[in-house]
């Protein structure tokens, strides 16, 4: 069984920082993929950021220059460095993973979600 545990979220006070953390439990063969998407109350999920196994990145243009992803293959984990912080940052953010098993099957997962509360 795969599991994406995910950690750092919590309440900050506008222009604060947090680091939310993802880690792979259990074993895939390969991890393409990884990424954070967001929900926000009453608005749909969002992509927040994104890297790929080479380490392209990519951004919503609400978070550019002030999130940064990065990922530790070494230890299957994900993070976002969060910046800035503004008021509309609050909401459940989502890590996932976009992974192959050995015959190339693709298998997406899912972190529980943590929340994030910009307030002051």
């Amino acid at each position: 069984q795969v599991h994406l545990v995910e950690s750092g979220g919590g309440l900050v006070q506008p222009g604060g920082s947090l680091r939310l953390s993802c880690g792979v439990s259990g074993t895939i063969f390969s991890i393409d993929g990884m990424g954070w998407h967001r929900q926000a109350p009453g608005k749909e999920r969002e992509l927040v950021a994104a890297v790929t196994s080479a380490g392209s990145t990519n951004y919503a243009d609400s978070v550019k220059g002030r999130f940064t992803i990065a990922r530790d293959n070494t230890k299957n984990t994900v993070y976002l460095h969060m910046n800035s912080l503004k008021s509309e940052d609050t909401g459940v953010y989502y890590c996932y993973v976009h992974s192959f098993d050995s015959s190339g099957a693709r298998y997406d997962y899912w972190g529980q979600g943590t929340q994030v509360t910009v307030s002051s």
